[in-house]
């Protein structure tokens, strides 16, 4: 890893595309600057631009205004092969490709190099095979794509994103089909790759708990307060995260940096006790409405032990193996 250049350089760029009305502005005056050796997310709701920005920044679509320099060079003067040798692009949409083993479709990445009839030389096919082992995925190298998992195919796009050999990579929500175990293991491969290789990783996600965790940096991008831009800890700070995206009964936990489902509590509890199993009667009464602590002055408690729960309510005094059990009586 060489360290951070600023590989694209954004200036007052506005976006958007043609409507029945005339033209639609999607977002306008954003200036920004995306390094290498980083992974940045960008987040926002359902239809506020996200893809329009992503394909305004791939030159699939004209920006409306504004300059996008990539590594130095305006975006407007790349011809359409010189772009293929900097810009790969991830889509989100399952690639319908059949009889096809992946070595050969990670090969197609090479095809900005291989002329007309796209037959790899030595040097290609080693670049094929260091972008499979980049990404893990040797014992899938002869495997049909129609064979793989949802998760095992969005790897082999990478691998071809990577096999063009682009300083930048665009991807549109990779993790969109994906369970929540590949969905982590997708975004800390993007997180790796950022560093391994020095590249410029941007990427659209839904994922918002997974890109506070896992991002180097965040654009929030909304219709009314147009794009912020920063570190997860320092839109954490000055409050964006929480302006961005909290809504009724979704609260931003800044102590944490995540967001959490707010509860309405209308009962208290006292509790007694320490350590996990403490947190976790805490949790499971907020989920019920019951505000439990160690510092509640209630006369009904919940005693916190190694092996049990001792529910003293109402008088009486009931062992409870689990949670589940002690929520029961509790809500009796």
């Amino acid at each position: 890893m060489s360290g951070n250049r600023e590989t694209i350089q954004i200036r007052n760029l506005s976006i958007g595309y043609p409507g029945k009305k005339g033209v639609k502005v999607v977002a306008s005056g954003i200036t920004a600057t995306i390094l290498s050796g980083e992974l940045t997310c960008l987040l926002g709701a359902n239809g506020v631009g996200k893809s329009t920005l992503l394909r305004t920044l791939s030159a699939f679509q004209p920006k409306l205004g504004g300059e996008i320099y990539i590594e130095g060079k305006e975006i407007n003067e790349f011809t359409d092969k010189e772009l293929s040798h900097v810009i790969s692009v991830v889509l989100t949409e399952k690639p319908d490709i059949r009889n096809m083993t992946v070595e050969e479709l990670v090969g197609l990445g090479r095809s900005p190099y291989t002329g007309f009839w796209g037959v790899l030389t030595q040097a290609d096919k080693e670049v094929v095979n260091k972008s499979i082992a980049l990404v893990g995925i040797q014992d899938l190298q002869q495997r049909m794509i129609q064979t793989l998992s949802d998760g095992e195919r969005q790897k082999v796009m990478i691998a071809k994103a990577l096999a063009q050999e682009t300083p930048i990579i665009y991807l549109d929500e990779p993790t969109a089909f994906l369970d929540y175990p590949s969905k982590v293991e997708m975004m800390q491969l993007l997180y790796r790759l950022s560093r391994e290789t020095d590249k410029t990783i941007f990427l659209s996600t839904h994922d918002l708990e997974l890109a506070l965790q896992i991002a180097d940096k965040l654009w929030l991008m909304d219709r009314v307060k147009g794009v912020r831009i920063g570190a997860p800890e320092d839109l954490s700070l000055d409050g964006s995260l929480s302006s961005y995206f909290a809504r009724k009964g979704i609260i931003f936990d800044a102590e944490i940096g995540l967001f959490r489902v707010e509860n309405e509590l209308t009962k208290k509890i006292r509790l007694e006790g320490e350590g996990v199993r403490l947190l976790m009667v805490c949790k499971s009464l907020k989920r019920i409405g019951i505000q439990g602590d160690v510092e509640v002055n209630s006369e009904d408690v919940i005693k916190v032990l190694p092996d049990c729960y001792m529910l003293c309510f109402k008088g009486q005094e009931t062992r409870c193996e689990t949670i589940a059990e002690l929520l029961g009586r509790v809500q009796q």
